[in-house]
């Protein structure tokens, strides 16, 4: 077994079906509920891998959330030592952006509920997004996103309105625009922008059947990296 840390940003957006399948894999989950006040540790020496989940912030948006600094210094960290890591929405975005891409705020078309993300060639060769459908169905929720990659980021995934919904940096570090974890229960739970949240409700719902394995064989992918890599101390 291994020690995930998941950084959770927001009071709603917690770690949902994607951490019980990391749980199903056999791996322990430390929740830190930084949006809370919940401090970060300096470094994930006691960590094997870590999760970044979403929230409504940039990256450097410290003014508004100032443990953000502290979450770039672990996905940082994570990024130089070969620290399993994945990040989700905001914590796919400060992955491109610790890493040397940009992050643009307000940027493009919006893009909320269940929608069709696009597999590309180089995803064949991903240790979590080969052989996956060419096309799966994705929740999203956000209107900031990844502008350009990192240099030498491998881009895996895509959408019409949102190019860079999935991308790997180096061997172990992976952001995606979508919410794997989400479950269209909480899609009512949205604030309405332009959107219906019955109708995009009853979208996610309907994609379920086809989505819910993929993103669960992801997540079980990711907990097989984080196990191989666990020291045995902490196995």
């Amino acid at each position: 077994m291994g020690d995930v840390l998941i950084v959770q940003n927001s009071r709603s957006g917690g770690p949902s079906r994607f951490g019980g399948w990391l749980e199903e894999a056999g791996l322990r989950l430390d929740v830190v509920l930084a949006h809370d006040g919940a401090p970060l540790p300096d470094r994930l020496d006691r960590h094997d891998a870590m999760i970044m989940l979403g929230g409504g912030y940039l990256p450097s948006e410290d003014d508004r959330a100032p443990w953000l600094a502290g979450a770039r210094r672990l996905v940082g960290q994570a990024v130089a030592e070969g620290v399993p890591l994945f990040g989700i929405c905001l914590g796919g975005q400060m992955l491109a952006e610790v890493a040397g891409g940009e992050v643009t705020g307000d940027t493009g078309a919006p893009e909320n509920g269940s929608l069709p993300v696009t597999m590309r060639p180089e995803a064949a060769g991903d240790p979590l997004f080969h052989g996956l459908p060419p096309v799966v169905p994705a929740i999203e929720h956000h209107k900031d996103a990844v502008t350009r990659l990192p240099e030498g980021a491998v881009w895996l995934a895509e959408t019409r309105a949102c190019p860079y919904q999935a991308f790997r940096v180096g061997e172990l570090a992976w952001g995606v625009q979508f919410h794997p974890e989400v479950l269209p229960s909480r899609v009512r739970e949205w604030t309405p922008d332009g959107f219906d949240p019955e109708e995009v409700y009853a979208g996610a719902v309907a994609d379920e059947p086809v989505s819910t394995p993929v993103w669960r064989e992801v997540a079980l992918r990711f907990a097989k990296v984080v196990s191989a890599r666990t020291p045995a101390s902490r196995a």
